[in-house]
């Protein structure tokens, strides 16, 4: 069965987390710390979803930037974590996500925004990076009380756009995130935009690139559609 929907993971995959990287610097001393704290924000997120602790994805980035000060020992005001996160929602896109998704909706897919964050934020996000006007829908998994990469949470997905498993496909630049999706029976791209290598143990998708134009275009070729 053809795939007829792209679904996109958001952060990192679609939008450039590079913007944070002042607001670390100037915070913890080190660009690098925000790479950490959305490690560790994913981590906590993950072990939320296998205990089974509801939660969502804005108080765990707090509870993660408030475990990495302490760490570090920072001393940072509740007015400097809110201009930390308070950037997630002002993220521009990749260079390479525009032109790509213009080659998906000249062929016609339908085009979903699947993230992990809250509805609000999502929606704000994708209105700052000018991108609210490709996508045809935008998914929260937090609708669910779930996170990716738990297979209800890509279930959850399909079951909103009415479409089966085998109809749709993944793209994200997390091996985890594309793992899920299969696991879960959909198709998935991998982007690297990391140069991190794939993890072995994970299932791996058809499609892989370092550019989300090459992506759109194996896809393409893949269902045989042409822009």
């Amino acid at each position: 069965m053809p795939v007829q929907t792209i679904l996109f993971d958001i952060n990192e995959t679609v939008l450039d987390l590079n913007r944070l990287r002042p607001k670390f610097n100037h915070y913890f001393g080190s660009e690098g710390y925000m790479t950490t704290w959305f490690s560790m924000l994913l981590h906590s997120s993950t072990v939320c979803l296998v205990t089974e602790v509801h939660s969502d994805f804005k108080s765990l980035a707090l509870t993660a930037l408030k475990a990495l000060a302490g760490r570090l020992d920072k001393s940072i005001s509740d007015e400097g974590y809110q201009d930390i996160l308070s950037t997630l929602a002002a993220l521009p896109a990749h260079e390479d996500v525009k032109p790509a998704m213009d080659k998906l909706k000249l062929s016609g897919f339908r085009l979903v925004a699947l993230s992990n964050s809250s509805s609000k934020l999502l929606n704000s996000q994708l209105s700052f990076a000018g991108l609210k006007a490709y996508f045809d829908d935008t998914i929260s998994v937090e609708q669910a009380n779930t996170f990716k990469p738990s297979k209800s949470a890509y279930l959850f997905a399909l079951q909103q756009l009415q479409v089966a498993p085998s109809q749709a496909r993944l793209v994200a630049t997390h091996d985890w995130d594309t793992h899920g999706a299969l696991s879960a029976g959909l198709k998935a791209a991998y982007i690297d935009r990391s140069g991190a290598p794939y993890n072995s143990y994970y299932l791996m998708p058809d499609i892989a690139s370092n550019s989300m134009i090459e992506i759109a275009q194996k896809i393409m070729d893949k269902e045989n559609r042409q822009p």
